[in-house]
This record gives structure tokens, sequence and C-alpha cells, in this order.
């Protein structure tokens, strides 16, 4: 998929207090033109903070906000090319759905018959026809959001931010909204920005994620390398489920030793013999094998039903292993367990705690 890979938005050592909390810790990242980004991370993490200074919002303590290169800080809210779609969606329920589109286009003395075919353009996009004159009350939660995401566009911002939009949608309509939203951005090919704290979410919907925690910045990039490439075991654990291997050892270039085994890996550059790093293997990766024809030999201690696959813990002599598969077992059941390539290892420098 090409992208225009000029910078829309710029984030230059922001910072945020509050009440002398320390909300975000100096982050710096780049959006793309045309993209759609996520921040993601758990409550708490700065990432909502992190869109409402985008928004105007908020004003950060410290840092600067350029959009294509001009200072951001300065202009108001209703002077940026922007606008938010809230978690509440924040509809007028005294106007219907075609006045609730155009509220904004009237308070800016729009012509009427611009108006009417700006109007219906976005409640043709969104899928709306037939519901012009409802009630907001009268809708349905994916409507609601709908009409939010209408009378956002409608307004022609050059960015759109979405603040948890699907978090009040039932599962089975969240991922049809996810759907719909990822076609709806890639149609008309505008900027989005969204906050979640959903990992499927982000992997499933996004060009690029940032994952946040603590007000800071973990890992930026795309939902494939966030995912097989975790740059801390933070994320690891946050983005899917990970075994971690904390006293594994880099023997050297391609190769690592996990419970006085060497196994070979893809990882360079971490040294000889260093102790200092974690391995992360993802359950879905490995594989069992009859007792004696794997790395390890193990027991069953625990499985769950995921639905399309089995969860099940698996003891080893030195540790507990994840594994996934479609396989069913029986608890107690004797196994080994194995992963086919050198790319299922994946090294990383243990994390400096602050």
């Amino acid at each position: 998929m090409s992208k225009e890979t000029n910078n829309i938005i710029e984030m230059r050592n922001v910072t945020k207090e509050y009440d002398g909390q320390v909300i975000l810790k100096g982050i710096s990242f780049n959006i793309h033109e045309s993209e759609f980004i996520t921040l993601l991370g758990p409550s708490g993490c700065g990432k909502t903070t992190t869109l409402r200074i985008i928004a105007g919002f908020e004003k950060q303590n410290s840092g600067e906000v350029f959009f294509e290169g001009k200072d951001l800080t300065p202009i108001q809210i209703n002077k940026r090319p922007i606008n938010t779609i809230f978690q509440s969606y924040a509809l007028f329920p005294h106007l219907n759905v075609f006045d609730n589109i155009a509220f904004g286009l009237k308070n800016k003395r729009t012509k009427p018959e611009i108006i009417e075919r700006e109007v219906m353009k976005q409640i043709r996009l969104v899928g709306l026809e037939g519901h012009e004159t409802k009630k907001i009350n009268e809708l349905s939660g994916g409507q609601k959001q709908r009409v939010a995401i209408a009378r956002a566009l409608v307004m022609k911002p050059r960015v759109l931010l979405l603040d948890e939009p699907m978090a009040a949608l039932d599962v089975k309509l969240r991922r049809q909204m996810q759907e719909e939203l990822k076609r709806l951005q890639q149609e008309i090919g505008i900027t989005f920005i969204m906050v979640t704290h959903d990992q499927e979410e982000a992997l499933t919907m996004s060009d690029r994620v940032v994952v946040m925690n603590e007000g800071a910045i973990q890992q930026i990039g795309t939902p494939q390398e966030i995912y097989n490439v975790p740059e801390n075991a933070w994320v690891a654990h946050f983005v899917g489920t990970s075994n971690l291997i904390d006293d594994g050892k880099f023997i050297k270039d391609h190769e690592v030793q996990i419970d006085g085994k060497k196994f070979e890996c893809l990882d360079t550059n971490f040294g000889i013999n260093e102790e200092n790093i974690d391995i992360i293997i993802r359950p879905e990766d490995l594989e069992f094998r009859k007792p004696n024809t794997g790395y390890f030999n193990g027991e069953i201690i625990q499985a769950t039903f995921k639905g399309v696959y089995f969860e099940y813990l698996v003891e080893t002599k030195k540790r507990t292993w994840l594994v996934q598969s479609t396989l069913e077992k029986e608890i107690g059941e004797k196994v080994a367990i194995k992963w086919n390539s050198p790319s299922f290892i994946h090294v990383m420098w243990k994390q400096i705690e602050n």
C-alpha cells in the first residue's frame, strides 16, 4: 500500500502535567498525511491527553506541535483543520440526523443548497439514507456513530481524531464498524488518528501504531512490527501474549541458550554470552510433539477453550510455557514442545527500570 510520507503533524518533546503529576514525559512522533495511526495503551498512559493536545482542548507544558511545519499551539480549536469524534459521540438529542450533521455548516452560515448537497453526500457515504429525519434516540449505537462521523467529515477536516470510537458498541457491531471505518478512511484519504486500549482494534485498522505506557512511547511501527518484533518486554506482553524467557543467554550472533539448550535465531549484535537480554516466543509459534521428540518435555497443567483454538499451560523442568493450538489435549497429558523456525525466537535488551 503506497502512502504519502509527508508529515502532516509533528510532536516534539511534548510534556503535560496535571496538579504536579506528569502525564506526558516528552513524547515525539510524526504523523504522515493520509495515514491511519493509532495511539494504543492502557488507561492513564497519556494517549487521550495527546489527542486533546492535537485537537487544542489541552495545551502542553512544554514542547511543540506542528501542522504541516507550522506551530499549531497558538491556533484556536475552531480554526484548526482538525475534527474530533468523542467516545460519547456528543450528538444533539433534540435534532434529527440531517440537522446534527448540518450543525457545523449552519454555524458557518453556509448556503442552504450547499448544506443540502454536502450533508446528503455524507449520509450516503456512511450508509444512513432513509434516516435523515430520525431523532438521535431512535438510532442504534452503530447508527449514532455514523452520524458522528458524518458530522465530522462534512466540515472537510484534514485530520480526524477518534477517541475510543467503538467503546460503546457490542463485539459484533464493533468488528463491523472497524471494517467500515477503515474503508471510509481509505475512500476519503484523510488522516485518521485513533485512541484505543484494544490491541486487536489497533492491529486490525492501523497503518502504524504508537504504543504508550506511563506517559512515554514504548514503540512506533506497523502492526506487524509491533506484534512480531516488540522492542521490550512490556510491549510483548501488552500486544498479544508471550512466553518471556528472562534468564536466557545470547551466546553469539544467531545463537541463544534457553534452559541449558542452544537454539538458532535470527538476531545479531547483542554481544557474546550476553545475559542482559529477554527472549520471547509467541504461544501460537509453539507446537506439540510426542514426549522425547521435541525441545522440552512437559505436562499439560491447564487447558482453556478459546473458540478457534485451545490455550494450554505446559509445565517443563525449568518453566511453564503458554501454548496455543487447535489440537485438543487433556490435563495431565505428557507432551513435548517445539518451534519450527529460528524466526520464532525474538531477542531484546532487558528494560531499564526508571
